[in-house]
């Protein structure tokens, strides 16, 4: 099972430091010592890419008291193609101003121009080791043509940009999750089935679960199970996906372990009263026993914009740690994404994590009423032996299935979602 290349583009130390402003300069209100500063951002752009756009702190002094970081690129095997043996432009354009967020795109209307400046990349190397392109000062220039600095211009930013191998193994399902599909390993243009599912929506398969599955499961999680109080006809739980090997022994599974129901008075799931799954993996070679690796809690977000929201933490002997929790549209769909570097940036638990850094996984969901077959990737790091990658493919389902369980309760949903005796909820 060979990874496919991936390389990752990383821009960090983002710092802006600036000349001595005057009444008429753009700069003229920006400082960093005044928190009524205006604002300083940068947008970030490579060819045939998504723009970025980072705030940048301002510094005073030559070493930057503080820096930001980009999310920064992913370039997978058919960009690479595409891109290897070029000259590629990173164009950074800083602005004064504030963000104008509109449906989720950052705007730039009504902001100043304090510069612009490019890094070439060539990413001929990238494939076996780290590059270093920039670190440093770079002066800013304001001409649209070649970003060459003008005269007497100070404006300066500090960046870092460097790009690494990031290869990841990549899955997709067959089918939609509830479906039982056959999961493949795609490599270029080939793909190969590696690992089978199996849905369950069986209402009482929760109950046959409590007992020698989860023996080893710590006190705090198996509470979970048994405290949960049973809301015949208002309630979305029993949901089971078991991920089996190419001999057919179950290498991962994602439990429903508590019920998606939802709050009093409305018919949707709220954050206060989330469902939730325990992703698990086999306890040993007694494929009869598992234990948790993971937990992953779903909602549907009420506000001006109707979303899915979720928060994933890896299960230890005494608690959880959490490493991913965001929002993505219930119409439009998304990606679960876990990332240890932002993970850190937030957090700062990444010296309590497994070994790893960098990109984990990814997972497309698609949105409410869609046909769904989630396209997975996993970092190689991540990935020991087959039984690791299937802990991500059962979490891929587990997302994927809270799309449905948290469809508002108003709702029908499809067929395979139901057990035989209560095809609705009402």
């Amino acid at each position: 099972m060979d990874p496919c290349p991936f390389v990752r583009l990383t821009i960090e130390s983002l710092a802006l430091n600036l000349p001595l402003p005057t009444k008429s300069s753009p700069i003229s209100r920006i400082h960093p010592s005044t928190t009524t500063s205006t604002p300083c951002f940068c947008n970030i752009n490579i060819p045939n890419f998504p723009s970025q756009t980072a705030l940048l702190p301002v510094s005073s002094s030559s070493t930057p008291e503080t820096t930001a970081s980009a999310s920064g690129f992913h370039l997978d095997s058919a960009s690479l193609r595409r891109l290897i043996g070029k000259q590629i432009p990173l164009r950074f354009s800083v602005y004064a101003g504030t963000m104008n967020r509109t449906c989720g795109i950052t705007g730039i209307a009504g902001s100043k121009l304090l510069g612009r400046a490019v890094v070439n990349i060539d990413l001929k190397n990238c494939l076996s080791r780290s590059v270093m392109f920039h670190s440093g000062w770079i002066v800013l220039g304001k001409k649209k043509k070649g970003f060459e600095p003008e005269k007497n211009d100070s404006v300066r930013l500090h960046l870092v940009v460097r790009c690494e191998p990031d290869p990841r193994f990549v899955f997709q399902f067959g089918g939609e999750p509830e479906c039982s599909p056959v999961v493949f390993q795609i490599q270029e243009n080939i793909r190969q089935p590696v690992f089978s599912c199996k849905f369950s929506a069986d209402r009482n398969s929760r109950s046959r679960s409590n007992a020698s599955d989860f023996a080893n499961t710590p006190s705090r999680w198996r509470r979970t199970f048994s405290g949960v109080r049973e809301r015949h006809g208002r309630e979305r739980k029993g949901w089971m996906i078991t991920v089996h090997d190419l001999s057919g022994s179950p290498v991962a599974t994602a439990s429903m372990v508590t019920p998606f129901v939802p709050s009093p008075g409305t018919d949707r799931v709220s954050r206060s009263n989330p469902g939730a799954w325990l992703i698990l993996r086999p306890n040993g070679a007694c494929v009869s026993s598992w234990k948790p690796w993971g937990r992953l809690e779903a909602w549907r977000e009420r506000g001006p914009v109707d979303v899915l929201g979720y928060k994933f933490e890896l299960v230890t002997e005494n608690n959880g740690i959490p490493i991913a929790e965001s929002t993505m549209n219930v119409k439009k769909g998304g990606q679960f994404c876990i990332d240890y570097k932002v993970m850190k940036e937030y957090y700062g638990l990444c010296s309590r994590l497994p070994p790893g850094k960098g990109f984990v996984m990814s997972s497309s969901v698609e949105g409410e009423g869609k046909i769904s077959k989630p396209f997975v990737q996993v970092g190689a790091q991540h990935v020991t032996c087959m039984a690791d990658a299937a802990l991500f493919v059962a979490l891929s389902a587990a997302i994927d299935l809270s799309m449905d369980a948290c469809q508002l309760f108003s709702h029908k949903l499809r067929k395979e979602l139901c057990h035989e005796e209560h095809v609705s909820f009402p």
